[in-house]
């Protein structure tokens, strides 16, 4: 053993936020939060054991940002000015975890107006001067540039040492290029601007070629002409201030010498005092003690966020490694895997194919995981399609289905998977049905709607959140453009990486996941909402429906030929042609050239000429602006239906299969994409055209069921308000009722307006939202809803209650328990609190609409079955309307099982008291049947 003295600088900031993002909002005795603060002394606790069983550190420190200012706030005003502020639930945990790491005898450092890097830096640089060995604990690409000989870094979730070979592969240069390359790309985190259209492999190909950011930028006038040559002479100025913002700064005055930093054994008290003041008993165990031992504790424990009944203990999972997962390629292996996943009771999925579109994909793969590192990857259509080329071992798809398949059917064992309706509808194909299921993607959004997750609930976005882990891109295997391979030509080694980690990966965020559902409240929405209905929409995917292809070509010959006509419209009134789709020429037209009012250029220098600002213009009388608006929206139209839909037709079943999405709206209700069949207007002329292209096979009917104003509905029953919950008993028209009550009459005007306020003041609009919409000034909107309020106080209280609510704990619950979280609801910024605010008013009650079609949907099935209706098929669901196809002569009985669903769909679970009215409509199309 060495007597070289080794200094680990622990970067504090990365535990403190993935420990915050990892686990639920915890509460200590005194409910303070301390879900941060338990995350970062397990992760800390854990570092410590690690680095003792490998004789490591002989001196350790932890540092800390102090404050959110540095020198390079004086150099750049904008430096670091898009981060938001930390969550209200984290900015108390501070003082704890800082309590927390000199429980365990560690100095922290932490100085004002210096940031942690430049301190890490500082102390590292002075450490090897002395002749130490440094290691920082951090994964921060920034902190890359200190490697040198005498200097690496640990990623402790990913267990690996960051050395410069480890740099150059990640980065395509040396630790010493670091920062050039850093300059040349920018940050969007900390808002350096760098050079535009520059990333990370076109900056690791210049410094390679021209050696460091100076001779790059001197080289730039003598590159050849292109955008990015242009884009380097442009903003030359903005990468050497790029290059000084990313220099770390190695001259910080230390604070506390580095002897000090002398690791001592940890004392026993002042940890044991730490846990048991905030409740962490099982560390408590882990110490050899228990809550008993001090007065008191036992009556805090109950509470705490680490007893058993408050909050979900992490399992312990190895690092990630690519090189342990099993390729499996012959019948008594997978055999063996089958057998052990049947032993388990769970098993984690995943297929690989050729294909995004789950009803044409050919299945190329299926990887399985039983433990977190422990996964396999079948291969079983690798070799690419040439039948001369040579294809690796692997078992026959047919034969290793059947295999699979009594794993994949059988109801004892749990099959865990991420976005599983894909995985499904590929199975479904082979005639293998998977169940049952968890899926964490799904679990992810029960839990954390509206919560920062970067990315959405997809799996890398999570894996880098809760494990801090990075997975193999997909197009890092198959290439992208013309010279992009499918995935059976990727090699069987890079297969099997690439597979097995996503079902390893899966496996791992099922652990962190699923026991949070629990503690936090949404085992119910999960269980009873979402994740019976994955099935239902993988049926209803592969349903699809069916559209007449030359009713489309019709309506795309209509909508070209009023397009050339407003076209010549607005040239003539334009004075010029010019290409309308253009916004920046359209914005020089507009404001350059006719000199209209209210132009506005935004950083590009361009003029805004967004659908508000058109809007804004038409409104005012402008003439071009009205027909501008009629032309984009044809051709928004033409493009995505009447032109895409006829490609979109699967040659197979002759229909249209779009694809749902359960995590697509923070609210809860359901999106659809390729095609997008929920955002087909529906109020306009053009709207209804399309949707008599949806057409039922012959000797069937199109029947739609839509909820009648159930979100009104809605507000009545949890507003509590008599008059309108009477007006709904009383099947009474609810915008008469409420235009009488406010105008105290009744007429055409005043049942528009009632029924714009109606939905506006569920939206939580403001007056100036108001006035834009029934064209009147702010004060008399702000009459109308003062007005409003007076007649129908219960709605001001809900909204009141709501807001108070959701500021104080940070999210908003439909009746069934669904949360959707709003983190800039207490924002400081009056733009981001105003529009949250908006938001949180209506998110109970859609999403309460939402959740109600979706038990709707769920019981819909079996109760056509059970009254020998098996055979209609519920084919889309767009918000509030379920769209089926059926034999003409059922349709009598299918409409009344229809409507009894829709309509009790709320109970027994929750009994709404406003009857939820059911409309009802049949024919040849799917327009026909409004």
């Amino acid at each position: 053993m060495t007597d070289q003295k080794h200094l680990y600088l622990i970067d504090a900031s990365a535990y403190i936020f993935r420990a915050y993002h990892r686990l639920p909002p915890l509460t200590n005795p005194e409910g303070t939060p301390v879900g941060a603060v338990y995350g970062y002394t397990t992760m800390l606790w854990k570092l410590a054991e690690d680095l003792h069983k490998a004789d490591g550190p002989t001196h350790m420190a932890v540092i800390l940002d102090k404050s959110s200012k540095s020198f390079r706030n004086d150099l750049y005003d904008e430096y670091k000015a898009n981060r938001p502020p930390p969550p209200d639930d984290l900015i108390p945990q501070f003082p704890l975890i800082r309590d927390a790491t000199r429980a365990f005898s560690l100095d922290v450092v932490e100085e004002e107006n210096v940031e942690a890097d430049d301190m890490i830096a500082s102390y590292a640089k002075a450490a090897v001067r002395d002749g130490w060995q440094v290691t920082i604990v951090s994964s921060d690409k920034d902190l890359m540039q200190l490697i040198e000989p005498g200097v690496d870094m640990l990623d402790t979730m990913k267990g690996a040492r960051i050395m410069a070979p480890e740099v150059q592969e990640k980065f395509g240069v040396g630790p010493e290029l670091v920062g050039d390359m850093l300059a040349l790309m920018g940050d969007s985190a900390d808002n350096i601007p760098g050079v535009k259209g520059i990333g990370p492999k076109t900056a690791s190909k210049l410094l390679n070629e021209y050696g460091d950011l100076d001779s790059v930028l001197k080289a730039a006038p003598e590159m050849k002409k292109s955008k990015m040559r242009e884009n380097l002479i442009e903003f030359e100025e903005d990468a050497r201030l790029s290059r000084v913002l990313v220099t770390l700064k190695e001259d910080c005055l230390l604070p506390i010498p580095l002897d000090d930093f002398k690791l001592q054994d940890i004392p026993p008290e002042p940890l044991a005092d730490f846990l048991k003041a905030h409740g962490f008993n099982s560390l408590l165990r882990k110490l050899g003690m228990d809550s008993g031992d001090t007065n008191g504790s036992s009556k805090g424990a109950s509470k705490t966020s680490d007893s058993s009944s408050s909050g979900p203990l992490l399992k312990e999972m190895p690092p990630v490694d690519h090189d342990k997962y099993v390729c499996v390629q012959d019948e008594e292996t997978l055999r063996q895997w089958i057998e052990r996943a049947h032993y388990l009771g769970m098993v984690a999925v995943d297929t690989e194919t050729d294909s995004l579109d789950a009803m044409t994909a050919r299945l190329v793969g299926v990887s399985l995981a039983l433990e977190p590192g422990e996964a396999c990857y079948i291969p079983l259509g690798h070799g690419g399609s040439d039948m001369f080329a040579e294809k690796p071992q692997q078992i026959p798809l047919e034969r290793a289905l059947e295999l699979l398949k009594p794993l994949f059917e059988n109801d004892s064992v749990l099959k865990i998977g991420q976005n599983l309706k894909y995985d499904m509808n590929v199975l479904a194909q082979h005639n293998i049905a998977l169940s049952p299921i968890d899926d964490t993607m799904v679990i992810s959004f029960a839990l954390d709607a509206g919560r920062g997750v970067g990315g959405g609930h997809g799996m890398d976005a999570l894996a880098k959140l809760h494990l801090d882990h990075e997975c193999i891109s997909y197009k890092s295997l198959t290439g992208t453009g013309k010279k992009a391979i499918s995935f059976a030509e990727v090699p069987i080694e890079d297969a099997t990486k690439y597979a097995a980690e996503d079902a390893d990966v899966t496996l791992r965020l099922w652990h962190v996941l699923q026991p949070r559902l629990s503690h936090e409240g949404g085992t119910t929405v999960y269980e009873s909402v979402d994740r019976p209905l994955i099935p239902v929409l993988a049926g209803m995917e592969r349903e699809g429906i069916k559209v007449d292809r030359e009713k489309l070509a019709h309506l795309s010959s209509e909508f070209a030929a009023q397009m050339g006509e407003l076209e010549k419209e607005i040239h003539i009134i334009a004075g010029r042609e010019f290409a309308i789709g253009s916004p920046k020429q359209l914005g020089e037209v507009l404001f350059g050239e006719m000199g209209l009012k209210g132009g506005k250029k935004g950083k590009s220098g361009q003029y805004s000429t967004d659908v508000t600002v058109l809007e804004k213009l038409e409104k005012e009388g402008v003439e071009i602006a009205r027909k501008v608006l009629e032309w984009r929206q044809l051709s928004k139209l033409k493009s995505t239906y009447t032109d895409a839909l006829q490609e979109q037709v699967n040659p197979n079943t002759g229909r249209v299969h779009t694809s749902y999405s359960l995590t697509g709206a923070q609210t809860g209700r359901l999106a659809s994409t390729d095609p997008n069949l929920q955002n087909i207007p529906i109020r306009t002329e053009i709207g209804r055209q399309i949707r008599h292209a949806f057409v039922a096979e012959h000797g069937n009917v199109i029947l739609a069921a839509d909820y009648s104003q159930i979100e009104l509905r809605l507000a009545a029953h949890m507003a509590d308000v008599e008059t309108l919950k009477q007006a709904f008993a009383e099947g009474e028209d609810i915008h008469n009722r409420t235009a009488q009550e406010m105008f105290g009459e009744v007429n055409r005007d005043t049942r528009g307006r009632a029924k714009t306020i109606n939905f506006a003041i569920l939206y939580g609009i403001s007056r100036w939202g108001l006035a834009g919409r029934l064209e009147v000034s702010a004060d008399e909107a702000q009459d109308m809803i003062d007005t409003y309020f007076a007649r129908f106080p219960g709605i001001q209280k809900y909204i009141s209650e709501t807001l108070m609510t959701t500021k104080d704990r940070g999210y908003t619950e439909t009746l069934f328990g669904r949360k959707t979280h709003f983190e800039r609801i207490n924002s400081k910024n009056q733009t981001e609190r105003q529009g949250s605010e908006r938001a949180a008013v209506n998110a109970p009650i859609q999403g309460t609409s939402a959740d109600i079609i979706k038990r709707a949907m769920v019981r819909m099935m079996p109760a056509l079955e059970v009254a020998g209706l098996g055979h209609v098929r519920m084919m889309l669901q767009v918000h509030d309307e379920l769209v089926f196809e059926l034999p003409e002569g059922d349709v009598e009985a299918a409409s009344e099982v229809i409507r009894t669903i829709m309509a009790e769909a709320a109970g027994p679970m929750v009994e709404i008291s406003v009857p939820l009215g059911v409309d009802i409509g049949t024919g040849e199309s799917w327009g026909a049947a409004h």
